[in-house]
Formats: structure tokens, sequence, C-alpha cells
């Protein structure tokens, strides 16, 4: 039973005792799970961090894949990549000393994703899967005026519905920063709002600037953007100005340069709905099924688009 004294994705997590946040849009997405984690293992739990790569794994040595399309990356693995994410992050998780094995996945379709995800689930016996999305796109049903990046994570939520875990949930961190990418956010509330009419939407809550996950998540966010300071996430750098109560437009990297930002306490909630029932709300998940590259997904979502009239933007009323 849900109740008002804690979020609903905790009280979906409570039976769970061993649990993969992972990183559905891939670059710097699983970075937006770590406060999930951290609270998860301050209550106890044995929490496992995975994420979709925009790393060239391919240059990885033999003895980093734990089997096709699994990486496992540690603080000690060699890369040729000055561009590794997940590496970041486990350098950093070591130096805290954190659980500090981030698994990585190549960008491949659904059906390798998918047996990519079996391999953990058996490898360590997972009770559960929450896939996090650093922004609110994956939310997106495709009907919408504009998907943001679809790809990547409309990969990942096929593959994880295809698992047989006990729960399966998406949690989403950074609302509002999508607008970058041409996401209308009145229509990613609208999806929420049919979400909790089909009984699949899990609440909201904030981040609290003084606790220790949002602390850890700020110094792992600067560890991050030093590491690549060509390619900071633009992401996770907003929702860290929004949690250092920074609003409006804070320019933190000249990526973003020529684009006006609203950084704003919106970005420090996470957002959590049931991953079957949002798999089940979107118009062409189906499709994707039987993929094995990327590119086919591209090309099946852009020829859906072709056929249907997208709804109408809405702006906010207030």
């Amino acid at each position: 039973m849900f109740s008002l004294h804690e979020p609903p994705l905790f009280t979906r997590l409570k039976q769970a005792d061993r649990i993969l946040v992972a990183g559905a849009g891939g670059g710097f997405d699983v970075f937006a799970g770590l406060p999930l984690a951290v609270a998860l293992w301050e209550t106890g739990k044995q929490v496992h961090l995975a994420n979709l790569s925009f790393s060239r794994l391919h240059g990885l040595d033999l003895e980093a894949w734990v089997a096709e399309d699994v990486a496992e990356i540690g603080p000690h693995t060699a890369t040729r990549d000055w561009y590794f994410p997940e590496l970041s992050l486990a350098r950093w998780l070591d130096a805290h000393d954190l659980p500090s094995t981030v698994y990585a996945f190549p960008k491949v379709g659904v059906d390798p994703l998918r047996a990519a995800y079996q391999v953990l689930v058996d490898r360590l016996d997972l009770d559960a899967v929450v896939l996090v999305d650093g922004g609110t796109d994956i939310l997106l049903r495709g009907d919408e005026a504009g998907l943001g990046t679809p790809e990547e994570d409309m990969a990942s939520l096929a593959a994880v519905h295809g698992l047989g875990v006990h729960e399966k949930i998406v949690a989403c961190l950074g609302f509002g920063v999508d607008a970058y990418h041409g996401v209308n956010h009145v229509q990613v509330l609208e999806n929420l709002a049919a979400l909790d009419r089909d009984g699949a939407y899990l609440g909201a809550f904030s981040i609290p600037r003084a606790s220790r996950a949002s602390q850890l998540y700020l110094d792992a966010v600067a560890h991050a953007q030093a590491d690549a300071p060509a390619r900071p996430s633009i992401v996770n750098g907003s929702i860290a100005a929004a949690l250092h109560g920074e609003v409006g437009d804070v320019q933190f990297t000249t990526r973003t340069s020529g684009s006006e930002l609203f950084i704003n306490p919106l970005m420090t909630i996470y957002f959590a709905v049931d991953a079957d029932g949002l798999a089940r709300r979107s118009l062409y998940l189906n499709r994707l099924e039987g993929t094995t590259l990327m590119r086919q997904i591209s090309s099946i979502i852009e020829h859906f688009r072709m056929e249907i009239t997208p709804r109408a933007p809405r702006a906010f009323p207030h």
C-alpha cells in the first residue's frame, strides 16, 4: 500500500534486495541514478550500476567483457577513449569507498540489449531494475510534437519490458532539460496524468539539497565535468545547478552557447512510473522487437512519425 509518508518508488523496492540502477539514454544518464543508488545503499540494499554507453567499448581489453554486449568497468579499466562516463563514475565511486563497478552496454538494438540485461539479471540475481533517464523524453509515447532523443531510451525500455524481473521502474530526473531537444513539457505532464489513470504513476519527489545523496551527486558531476571538459553533461550540469539553488539562464558550458536555459527547482525532482505500464502506452515500442542495431530503431521511429499527425504543442497556461 502506498502512503504519503514514503515515495511509492521506495515502497515498490522494499522487498527487493538486489537492484540494478541503469542509465537508459546513454552518455551520463547513469549519473542521474546516483542519488537513488546512494539512498538505496543507505537502506542496506545491494545496488549495482549500469549504463547504455556512448563510449568506444570495442577498444576495451578482452578481460573487461563478462559476456557479449556487457562490459564490466572498474576504476582501473584500461581505455583509449577520452570520453568515458562509466569509467569516470567507477573512479569516483572507488575514491569514495562505494561499490565501483559500472556495467556498460554498447549501442545495440532491442534483442541484444535485452540479452545483455538478462546476463546481469542472472549474474547478479536481480530483484529489480530501475531505468533512469536524465530528462523526461523516455515518457513520450510517440505522437508528441517532438520526441527529443528517443532511440536509446526506447531501446532500453523495450529491453527491460521483456525481462522477467519482479520490479521494473522508470525514474526521470531533470524535468525541462529536454526543451533543448524540442520536447513540449506540457505533453510530458499529459502523459504522466494518463499513466496515473492507468495506475502506473509512482509519484514525484525531490532530492534534498542538504542530503548525503545530493552532496555525493554534486561531487560526482563535478568530477565528471573535470574528466571531460570538452563535453560535459548538459543534463547533469543543469540538475546540479538547480541543486545549488540557481535559477534562470545559468550557463556552465560552451555547449549551450546561444541557447537560453531555464534552470529551476523542478529539475531536482524524480518522476517515477511503472516500466511495463509505460511500455504499454507507447504507440510504437512493439515495432522495435527484433532489432539488432540502433540505426534500425532510428528508421522505425522515423517511419512511424511519417504515419501520424503529432499532437499540437501547448504552452504552460501559468
